[in-house]
């Protein structure tokens, strides 16, 4: 017998690619339970099946850094910290000072969508009962015919996981004049933004402040405390943009509107910024 639940959760991280540095991705989870029936004549209840299940996806990758073996630079776990520092892309340049619990690591060269079912099924499956005998994973991004970016930010205020300082998402973007789409705005802040880290201006420190990392010549750095810990990010400053305020989707959305009726002062401008798969924030200026 086969148990389907298709989209049981998103899960919202970025990873570390050797191309492209930190990518903020969306992937929805489709999941399927293979076994036989137990005593209530179930496979498993769903009920279960969303709690558990999601729990043990939430607390092992979701709004974390994935990082495969084989990045390009040095990875450490000590005493309940990671300190990293990677190579990427020509001469970019990326280090970060976290909690432990703001990384996942996984048991493969590259971080992809085989790699990281690979992964949940290794974490899930011995949390499952006898009678489930496997478990199959679909990860996929969002179906649009819209345009979108990754990015990778952190939210120090936030109480819960989005206050690690690299996690992201893949996310659209609807940009509207008078009412109307403009393609072509959505598509030049999507390429502008794409693979790009957004920063708080508050958060930027001296490079000689850094306690745990080193910085390079051309890199912007970021330091804060949050509730789970002590964070710090050096990185190449061609791959952030500088918010003048929090990186909440709310926030974006705002800088966004803003961003663009400088530009065309005449006109009325919506903004519809997305954090993931199917919510946001919409932004008038």
């Amino acid at each position: 017998m086969i148990l389907f639940v298709d989209a049981l959760t998103v899960i919202d991280f970025s990873f570390l690619c050797n191309k492209r540095g930190a990518v903020g991705e969306s992937w929805i989870v489709d999941l399927t339970l293979h076994g036989q029936l137990n005593d209530e004549s179930m496979v498993l209840d769903f009920a279960l099946v969303k709690k558990q299940i999601k729990r043990i996806i939430d607390d092992t990758i979701d709004h974390k850094l994935a990082i495969a073996k084989g990045v390009n630079g040095e990875v450490k776990l000590e005493n309940g910290r990671v300190y990293l520092d990677c190579q990427f892309g020509d001469s970019n340049h990326l280090a970060m000072s976290a909690p432990e619990q703001a990384v996942c690591v996984i048991n493969d060269e590259v971080v992809s969508e085989q790699s990281v079912i690979d992964f949940l099924k290794s974490v899930i499956m011995p949390n499952m009962p006898s009678n489930v005998k496997d478990i199959g994973i679909e990860l996929r991004p969002e179906q649009s015919e819209s345009f979108y970016y990754h990015y990778s930010h952190g939210l120090k205020k936030h109480d819960g996981n989005c206050q690690r300082i690299i996690h992201g998402h893949r996310s659209q973007i609807g940009v509207f004049v008078d009412g109307m789409k403009h393609p072509r705005l959505q598509k030049e802040w999507a390429s502008r933004w794409q693979d790009i880290y957004l920063g708080t201006e508050e958060d930027i420190i001296k490079s000689d402040e850094l306690k745990s990392i080193k910085a390079k010549s051309d890199d912007i750095c970021f330091a804060y405390e949050s509730s789970q810990g002590y964070f710090e990010l050096a990185i190449s400053q061609s791959c952030c943009d500088i918010l003048p305020c929090d990186t909440t989707v709310e926030c974006i959305a705002e800088y966004l509107a803003q961003q663009i009726k400088h530009d065309l002062p005449d006109n009325t401008i919506t903004v519809k910024a997305f954090e993931g798969v199917g919510k946001g924030a919409i932004a008038h200026a």
